[in-house]
């Protein structure tokens, strides 16, 4: 792992931090760092949240290295898959099998792909001074990792568009507004009121906590009855919820509420 990406782990919870200032822009070496942090809260079953954030005051992340894109294009048949992954741009924005719980704490502005990295996230805090635009539109390219493709699923579409039209900035209070983010924190009360987020989300059983994405997510595009029925034994459709029934945990959770005690999770 590279300089440009910390992680530390606290006890169930992989806190990892974008360390590349002055404004945390993502290249390859990044990108290739953020896969192998992102890779580790996915296959560590002792670790069930994950955390990102950026350093600095300014950015959490100004996205995609125009710098080192600049540099290199030439000569490039596919200049499209610079700074991408197996689990895409920055690590993780295409990361299908990521079903672990992730929290975006914007510490700062989250331009382009850095606003990506955020929708990536199940859950976005920001501080007051936090604003968000996509540039993409300006620079000649789109913002198709992730902004086209979630964004509308997040915020009314023709702000949305507006947004990637033009590369307006939105504000925190906007954001906060159309529900992008969860909360507006100052700044120095941003990451305690992360990490106890996290922590408190670690206390779910673990196999449950991936399968609450995995259904969240799977059914979201679906009729509500569809949605029922492929929650269904036997169907296939959400097989990480499937094995929660059939799970030790799923015993585990009554039992410990009527013994008046906390549950003791097997994650199985």
């Amino acid at each position: 792992m590279s300089a440009q990406v910390r992680t530390e782990r606290r006890d169930k919870v992989l806190e990892i931090t974008m360390d590349n200032p002055p404004v945390n822009a993502i290249g390859t070496d990044m990108t290739n760092s953020l896969y192998e942090a992102f890779c580790t809260l996915r296959d560590d079953d002792g670790l069930t949240v994950g955390l990102v954030t950026g350093t600095g005051e300014k950015c959490f992340s100004a996205g995609w290295d125009l710098k080192e894109a600049a540099e290199t294009f030439d000569g490039l048949d596919e200049p499209e898959n610079m700074a991408m992954s197996p689990g895409g741009f920055a690590g993780y924005t295409e990361m299908w099998d990521l079903y672990k719980p992730v929290i975006a704490a914007l510490n700062g502005h989250a331009i382009g792909g850095g606003l990506e990295v955020a929708l990536a996230a199940d859950i976005i805090l920001c501080v007051p001074e936090t604003n968000i635009w996509l540039p993409e539109m300006q620079r000649g390219f789109l913002p198709d990792a992730g902004a086209v493709q979630r964004l509308p699923k997040k915020i009314p579409h023709n702000v949305a568009l507006e947004m990637m039209y033009t590369g307006r900035r939105m504000d925190a209070e906007e954001a906060l507004h159309w529900g992008l983010v969860h909360k507006i924190l100052p700044r120095d009360a941003l990451m305690d009121y992360a990490r106890n987020m996290a922590v408190e989300i670690s206390l779910g059983a673990p196999l449950a906590l991936q399968a609450l994405k995995e259904t969240f997510y799977g059914s979201s595009e679906m009729p509500v009855q569809d949605a029922f029925d492929n929650m269904s034994r036997g169907r296939g459709t959400f097989p990480i919820y499937e094995a929660v029934l059939d799970s030790d945990d799923f015993k585990e959770g009554p039992k410990a509420f009527a013994e008046k005690r906390d549950p003791v999770w097997k994650g199985r």
